[in-house]
């Protein structure tokens, strides 16, 4: 199989160069503003799985660009509101390419938390189970 062009650890490297992160306590900090929110971008089984982040709110990884794109039949308004959005998924790796593509697309300001949800849980900073239908 031949080499990739760009494998995965350069493109995180070129996100982690261009975009902020933030601590988990940074960002829970942070979060006590209204200005502020939280973005799991995990997959809803990680969610049900590992619990969530109260007060974040969910946003696929696989429909982020067309819920940030204000011309995107799939925009979602929240993406409109001018708050500062951190991305989070579960160890950093995901939310550092996703914050950087959702930047690029000229979203402001965006962050995302160093070491996802794992370090959030690692930290002791609260998390809470996601109910069952």
């Amino acid at each position: 199989m031949p080499a990739m062009k760009k494998g995965y650890k350069a493109l995180i490297a070129e996100a982690n160069a261009e975009i902020e992160a933030v601590t988990p306590t940074e960002a829970a900090d942070l979060a006590k503003s209204d200005d502020v929110l939280l973005v799991d971008i995990r997959d809803v089984r990680e969610l049900q799985r590992e619990g969530r982040i109260p007060g974040a709110i969910h946003a696929p990884r696989g429909m982020l660009e067309f819920w940030v794109d204000p011309e995107s039949p799939y925009h979602k308004e929240v993406f409109s509101s001018g708050k500062t959005f951190i991305f989070f998924c579960a160890g950093g790796l995901r939310s550092a390419l996703a914050t950087k593509a959702v930047q690029d697309m000229g979203l402001a300001p965006v962050k995302h938390i160093e070491g996802g949800f794992g370090a959030w849980r690692a930290a002791g900073l609260p998390v809470e189970a996601v109910p069952t239908k």
